[in-house]
């Protein structure tokens, strides 16, 4: 899990690996079966034409997350690779200041986002968690520019890439103090960086991939997808578990889990305790009462989650996968990625409409 098992033209099945692989190891077959397919007869040959999406995208391209401070407002443009910045004219309309697709290269090796996703403003600044750079980025608000904070443009494979500073797919990141808790979903993990040096540390979990509870040191998470904090803890979505779950902010406290029993449970169900099931769960926001909104991403709903009691309850449902969601006072903020916008829900109402968005 996951498995990938490549089929010829004759569909047959020529060859499957169990677990985790990269492109370099499929490249010698792929290019094999492609030879064989250019000695085929032309009528062997079989065309699958492209499916068409059910929702073309306009100004966003599978829009990742959001973040809202105030009237503020950041988007991460994950398939257009930028961020949008802005303000909130409206609660339901965004006017553009900054399209930000550039990084000062002086830092790192990186010169432009790829397909960036976690967002947090703190003060004048907006901090970024770019995926597929591996990097974690601020941006200056007033000026839109941006820098890398932390990251080497290559994803961290070996302790010598941890000791030259490397990360593993930051997807999302919150910040406190003067520090950025990051959840390090490559390497099933939480992560400390200081906000003005850059050092980084592991706040949580082995690098092993499960669901246990106990101190940070010892815990497993799976793949931490969203994150968010109030003052003494952290809240995260950890994807592969389909949990919610916390960790304390003191670096020798502890993992909990609010929601979730394994790796392989799984469902769409409301109520108390070890009877709740979510799917993959890939954003989370907090209220100032205190109250989780989690996007519970692959049953296309978004959910309320109390600490306290354990429980979820569903708010809003048939949405597209969304991947993030920002808890303003007013509303709530979703990344409703696989729709190609953003959706603002007012908390008193049963309903969304899509966020307006002008320059």
């Amino acid at each position: 899990w996951p498995t990938l098992v490549v089929i010829d033209r004759k569909g047959y099945v020529v060859g499957a690996h169990a677990g985790e692989f990269t492109a370099e190891m499929l490249s010698p077959l792929l290019e094999d079966l492609l030879s064989q397919k250019a000695n085929a007869p032309a009528a062997a040959l079989i065309h699958f034409p492209a499916m068409q999406p059910a929702m073309a995208p306009s100004t966003l391209r599978y829009p990742g997350k959001v973040a809202v401070d105030a009237e503020r407002i950041a988007i991460s443009d994950t398939g257009n690779h930028r961020l949008l910045v802005g303000t909130l004219e409206t609660p339901r309309r965004m006017r553009v200041h900054h399209a930000v697709t550039h990084v000062d290269a002086r830092d790192s090796e990186v010169t432009s986002f790829r397909s960036p996703q976690g967002l947090a403003f703190a003060g004048d600044e907006l901090y970024v968690a770019d995926s597929e750079n591996h990097v974690v980025c601020v941006v200056d608000i007033d000026s839109g520019r941006a820098r890398t904070i932390a990251g080497t443009g290559r994803q961290m494979r070996t302790r010598e890439d941890r000791s030259e500073g490397a990360l593993s797919s930051p997807w999302d990141l919150t910040v406190v103090g003067d520090e950025v808790y990051v959840a390090m979903a490559g390497v099933h993990q939480i992560w400390a960086i200081d906000r003005r040096s850059g050092r980084s540390r592991v706040h949580a979990g082995t690098g092993a991939e499960d669901i246990r509870d106990g101190p940070n040191a010892s815990a497993l998470l799976a793949q931490p997808m969203g994150i968010t904090a109030d003052e003494t803890r952290l809240y995260f979505a950890d994807a592969e578990s389909s949990a919610i779950r916390w960790a304390d902010l003191d670096a020798h406290g502890s993992v909990g889990t609010i929601i979730g029993t394994g790796l392989f449970d799984f469902g769409d169900v409301d109520g108390a305790g070890d009877t709740v099931r979510m799917q993959h769960q890939q954003g989370i926001g907090r209220r100032s009462n205190g109250e989780l909104l989690v996007a519970d991403s692959y049953n296309d709903a978004l959910k309320w989650v109390n600490f306290e009691s354990r429980t979820a309850r569903t708010w809003l449902r048939g949405l597209h996968e969304p991947g993030g969601v920002a808890a303003g006072e007013r509303c709530a903020y979703i990344a409703d990625t696989n729709a190609h916008r953003i959706v603002v829900a007012d908390y008193d109402t049963e309903g969304g409409a899509e966020l307006e968005i002008s320059s």
